[in-house]
């Protein structure tokens, strides 16, 4: 309401006033003299038309204001239980875990906005059905399976340290920071060898990020070679990787029989069941077990866990080395992205033997996107791929 409006407003206001007091009855109606009157009666009345707009207009509650943000995130510290949990809106997330047994820091578990688990409960909390192959895949995490010899990405397979193993030590949580529609965290680690010599040191922002039905988790890893040169020899055991719950591996009828870095082999069961239902889809349209050893920028595993679809995908980043990535994506529910395996995904046609000489760093960026209730479309991943290349 502009104030020539809100002024002829008042005029008439204090007109019909005068008119309709019993001591000017039958006179004409004329201004009130007065300026203290006048005065008073254009302050009550501008209170009261203020009111009338203001309930007309309507005004946005805090809720409304916030949600256009995105949802509230907001962080549990947990030191004392070796965690730090993120709350999204009450819900639980995820959790940043550093336990002694796993040997590397995960988020664990992962959950949906419909509050739907999507990684697999084994070893840790075990349910049902599951498989028990692969017990050091679990949660999210970054590894690899040949630093200096060390295997980082299989310790603990044994349910114990590993022969030839490394472990990535969880110092300290450097800033938490919450917010409306994105938090963050900061933490820092320690890859060392069995007798706690550091090769790499660590440090991690993780941006956490819910609007809707969607989540997103981005991890930005900066490795550096503290005393002497680290090199990181090529095998399909790498580098950012997500054990899934059952129902979203991908349906098999004959057991898989594979072989890790030290030729040891793990039998997988088939996976025929009705409820499992997981399916890939790479940028460049590849679908199913055949994404194994391929590059694309970005990719999907869709599926349902109940009634619920659910579309999972990881991006990678235009800086990363080697991109688009390899995917060691596999059915029976591992889901990897590895930018340093070339020889293994080639079959030796090519080789990186990536290093990072001493008191140099790398850094290795990735998203996960968890969409409840629709697989994403090709142009809605492109869209988020597009957002995360631009922002970091």
């Amino acid at each position: 309401m502009n104030r020539a409006c809100l002024a002829k407003d008042i005029n008439l206001y204090e007109q019909k006033q005068h008119a309709s007091s019993p001591a000017y009855a039958g006179q004409a109606i004329r201004p009130i003299k007065n300026n203290f009157v006048r005065m008073k009666f254009k302050a009550i009345t501008i209170i009261f038309l203020a009111l009338l707009l203001s309930i007309s207009c309507g005004t946005k509650p805090k809720k409304q204001v916030q949600s256009s943000r995105g949802l509230h995130i907001s962080f549990v510290n947990k030191e004392s239980e070796k965690k730090v949990d993120i709350v999204v809106e009450g819900k639980l997330f995820t959790s940043y875990c550093w336990y002694e047994n796993v040997y590397k820091p995960i988020l664990y578990p992962v959950y949906t906005s419909a509050g739907t688990e999507i990684t697999r409960g084994f070893p840790l909390n075990p349910r049902d059905g599951e498989s028990t192959d692969h017990r050091h895949q679990v949660g999210i995490w970054l590894t690899y399976g040949n630093v200096n010899g060390l295997d980082f990405w299989g310790n603990g397979s044994l349910g114990k340290w590993g022969p030839n193993s490394g472990e990535i030590k969880h110092l300290k949580i450097e800033k938490l920071s919450e917010g409306d529609g994105e938090a963050s965290m900061v933490t820092n680690e320690s890859w060392v060898d069995s007798l706690g010599k550091e090769l790499l040191s660590e440090r991690t922002e993780y941006y956490f990020a819910a609007k809707g039905s969607t989540r997103i988790i981005d991890r930005i890893t900066t490795l550096t070679a503290t005393s002497n040169m680290v090199t990181f020899k090529d095998t399909k055991e790498g580098m950012f990787g997500i054990r899934v719950a059952r129902q979203l591996q991908l349906p098999s009828k004959d057991d898989i029989i594979l072989k890790d870095a030290r030729g040891d082999k793990t039998t997988v069961k088939a996976a025929s069941n009705s409820d499992i239902s997981g399916n890939y889809r790479s940028s460049d349209g590849i679908i199913g077990d055949s994404v194994w050893s391929t590059r694309a920028k970005w990719m999907d595993l869709h599926g349902k866990i109940g009634n619920e679809i659910i579309s999972l995908v990881i991006c990678d980043h235009p800086k990363n080395q080697s991109y688009p990535t390899y995917w060691h994506a596999r059915g029976y529910g591992l889901f990897s992205a590895n930018p340093l395996g070339a020889k293994d995904f080639t079959k030796g046609k090519e080789e990186l033997n990536f290093t990072i000489p001493a008191g140099k760093f790398s850094t290795f960026r990735y998203r996960v996107i968890v969409n409840s209730g629709a697989d994403l479309t090709d142009q809605e991943i492109n869209g988020y791929a597009e957002d995360f290349a631009r922002k970091y």
